[in-house]
């Protein structure tokens, strides 16, 4: 069977695209009828797709201002919002089966990126506290600028990462432990790959650029740090294991998306060579396409039980 939306995600069917104008007007502007006659936007417009989620964000989760710099990554809201629910319910196995809410819930967003998505929804769902870090100095404006226009400066911190080659050292302080890390990886091995993959969404899109154009951009953006890396997302998620492990009592659960299914195998002997206590995977799908994260922790259980009480 596959995998559903959480049930807790506040998107589980078609979207209210009434609701949606009022809560942003500007949406209007964007609505087509499709040929089943129902009201839709074109996802194949960037300008669209953000919009939607100004919208989004406005109606569910009172998120009055959210801007995006052009060409930064325009993320999916309800499969980003799934991830979160994910994590929630891998932190209630210790707190006799309820989410733990409020500011104590603290946690870290590797590469928070220009739309700040996962600290926008994870405060507003359940009042956790996030920090934010970012190598992109001007995704990081954007994220602050997000932050600050909402007044939410005491329940979100953002950090400039200081190096390319680190991830939790150089942004995690001495005396900081955090409930959960969480972390969208680029997940192409190159510039000509994420080139591939953006000209396969377009087909998918039933787009194709007049002979002798540019192809456009892709509807969801993404800069480069954001798309691809040396080696791709396994290489980068395992070097999160590895770096992990120098945190390993400072934190409950670590956790990365993982969009390729061929590389969990690979991922989870790493894990297990890391010295891990467990490894979970929770999948994850919104409309045909599939994905998960996979979480990890190098605590036992009864570590997890009193971590609260530390």
């Amino acid at each position: 069977m596959r995998p559903a939306l959480h049930p807790r995600n506040r998107h589980p069917g078609r979207y209210d695209f009434a609701r949606l104008t009022r809560a942003c007007p500007a949406l209007k502007a964007f609505l087509i009828r499709t040929p089943a006659g129902d009201t839709s936007i074109d996802f194949g417009d960037a300008a669209a797709v953000r919009t939607l989620n100004r919208a989004l964000l406005a109606a569910d989760y009172g998120i009055a201002h959210w801007a995006l710099p052009d060409g930064y990554l325009c993320p999916p809201i309800p499969g980003r919002a799934d991830y979160l629910h994910g994590l929630a319910d891998l932190l209630a196995e210790s707190e006799g089966g309820e989410v733990p809410r409020g500011p104590a819930i603290r946690v870290l967003d590797i590469g928070v990126g220009a739309s700040c998505i996962y600290p926008l929804l994870g405060h507003a769902e359940y009042g956790w506290h996030f920090v934010g870090s970012e190598i992109d100095a001007t995704a990081l404006q954007a994220a602050r600028a997000i932050v600050q226009a909402n007044g939410l400066d005491a329940a979100i911190a953002l950090r400039q990462q200081p190096a390319r080659d680190r991830l939790f050292a150089g942004v995690v302080r001495a005396d900081e432990r955090f409930d959960l890390t969480m972390c969208n990886p680029p997940f192409h091995a190159s510039a000509a790959e994420a080139a591939a993959g953006s000209r396969r969404k377009w087909r998918n899109l039933d787009r194709a650029p007049a002979r002798g154009t540019r192809q456009p951009a892709l509807n969801f953006g993404g800069r480069a740090t954001e798309l691809w890396c040396p080696g791709g997302e396994a290489a980068f998620v395992g070097r999160m294991i590895e770096e992990s492990a120098g945190f390993r009592d400072r934190v409950r659960w670590f956790s990365s998306l993982v969009a390729k299914s061929e590389h969990r195998a690979a991922l989870k002997r790493r894990l297990h060579q890391a010295g891990v206590q467990d490894v979970r995977e929770v999948p994850m799908a919104q409309g045909s396409k599939q994905s998960r994260f996979i979480a990890w922790t190098f605590l036992d259980a009864a570590q997890h039980e009193t971590w609260r009480a530390r």
